[in-house]
């Protein structure tokens, strides 16, 4: 018996310092943590670096459109070389035209044949559209990097939020349950109370009904707890879990709740992400327009020929060779160089559509960037004034505090002595509850109009370094 005992209490033992253990080696999450892994994990992020690799892939492309294309060829047949009077025309000067004497009638003689050509062709000159192309696609590098910046700082923003409100969901839960702990403490003296004739039967299932209406409450702000912890896993990209987070966005206010932003307003992430839309339309625009002129270019071709079939052929049928060796050597040679030009002349009238339209759209991305220009200097103003209010509400949750509490300890002593009744002490109860959720939304509401201030900037260092 005595070994059963001592067995269970080593279990027992072994289960709490268990869980102290756990609990000491749960580590507390930080914001910046949480903002290096979100960056870091984050799908939409790595999205948009991907398609920033993609631009700079292109751009190298780009570069290369005004290298020559360069050709070799090499082909060995066999077959006949009867033949017709009539024109034909190699393709892309890669083959020539060879035929044999034209005959009265068919015959079947065959050989080898082979050819063997170089052929290079140079766009030399085409009044900057290479040049512009190679522009057109810097520009969107640059549109992509700042198409990833603004990612990444709307991420941040995003992050920090979620990180905030499970922060005050937590504290929350807290109060939740320390007014479910008072409700149980006031159940306790009630029900004495009652089972001895001082009060009457009704002040149980007052307290009952109290007691009852805490619980839900604390179940629906714990769940609360896990949706935003759920939120916040989700930005960081990991499975969810329970976090442990800093406490000093509860305990202290920003250490410069005033602080200016390190950059103007023109340089706000989205802005320059809008300009450079505008700059890539730009682009494009002058792109398009050299499209309306010729292209002038440079060619070449040197060529190798053998056949089978001998010079006189034409007068001999029986003079040729079908053995590959004859065929496959060549015994002839020709070259050709040439400077060409290429102008459609009906294209300048497509072109001019098609920079108009190109202009009309950078006309619509510059109003899309003066709107959004307006929007965020309405934002700056209106952050000044929600950090006002949030300090002016942080002062004065803790003289809420303090009265509810002092409220609750009184109407608690005369309930007990008999002096109060049981409503006077449920809205004392309620009072305090109320209280402590306004003093955790308080404090948490100065650092979230801190990140207001620093979303309307694009300064995200005036909230991230202010702690």
């Amino acid at each position: 018996m005595l070994v059963s005992i001592s067995k269970r209490l080593f279990l027992v033992l072994s289960g709490i310092f268990y869980f102290i253990n756990a609990q000491a080696q749960q580590k507390t999450l930080g914001m910046k943590d949480a903002e290096q892994t979100a960056l870091a994990n984050y799908g939409s992020i790595k999205a948009k670096a991907n398609q920033l690799n993609s631009s700079k892939a292109s751009l190298k492309e780009s570069k290369t459109e005004y290298l020559p294309d360069v050709n070799l060829s090499a082909q060995q047949v066999y077959g006949t070389v009867n033949s017709q009077f009539g024109p034909i025309s190699g393709y892309h000067g890669l083959a020539t035209a060879a035929s044999g004497p034209v005959l009265a009638n068919q015959n079947w003689n065959a050989a080898f044949g082979s050819l063997y050509v170089s052929n290079v062709n140079w766009d030399f000159f085409a009044f900057g559209k290479s040049r512009e192309r190679v522009k057109v696609q810097k520009s969107i590098v640059n549109l992509d990097e700042t198409d990833l910046a603004q990612e990444q700082f709307e991420h941040e923003v995003r992050v920090a939020s979620a990180y905030l409100n499970l922060l005050v969901a937590q504290q929350l839960a807290k109060a939740e349950q320390d007014n479910l702990n008072r409700s149980i403490d006031l159940q306790t003296v009630v029900i004495a109370r009652v089972k001895n004739g001082l009060n009457p039967g009704v002040d149980s299932s007052l307290a009952n009904a109290q007691v009852s209406n805490a619980r839900i409450s604390l179940t629906n702000a714990q769940q609360t707890v896990q949706d935003q912890s759920n939120q916040l896993a989700n930005y960081m990209g990991i499975p969810p879990q329970d976090f442990q987070l800093d406490s000093a966005f509860i305990t202290k206010t920003p250490n410069n709740i005033l602080v200016q932003p390190a950059i103007s307003t023109d340089e706000h992430p989205l802005l320059k992400y809008y300009r450079n839309r505008i700059g890539v339309s730009d682009e494009q625009a002058k792109y398009l327009s050299t499209f309306a002129y010729p292209t002038f270019s440079l060619f070449g071709l040197y060529q190798g020929r053998g056949s089978g079939f001998k010079s006189d052929y034409s007068s001999n049928l029986n003079d040729y060779s079908s053995s590959y060796g004859a065929g496959a050597d060549p015994t002839r040679y020709n070259y050709l160089l040439g400077i060409g030009v290429v102008w459609n002349i009906t294209m300048p009238f497509r072109v001019h559509y098609q920079v108009k339209s190109q202009k009309y759209t950078s006309a619509q991305y510059q109003d899309e960037y003066n709107l959004q220009s307006e929007q965020l200097k309405d934002q700056q103003a209106l952050a000044e004034t929600r950090i006002n209010s949030a300090l002016k509400n942080y002062a004065e949750a803790p003289v809420e505090v303090k009265a509810a509490n002092s409220a609750y300890i009184q109407k608690f002593a005369l309930y007990k002595n008999g002096l109060a009744n049981i409503v006077d002490f449920t809205d004392a109860l309620y009072t305090l509850n109320r209280a402590e959720v306004d003093q955790d939304i308080a404090s948490n509401s100065v650092w979230q109009a801190l990140l207001y201030k620093s979303a309307a900037t694009g300064d995200f260092g005036i909230f991230i370094n202010n702690f």
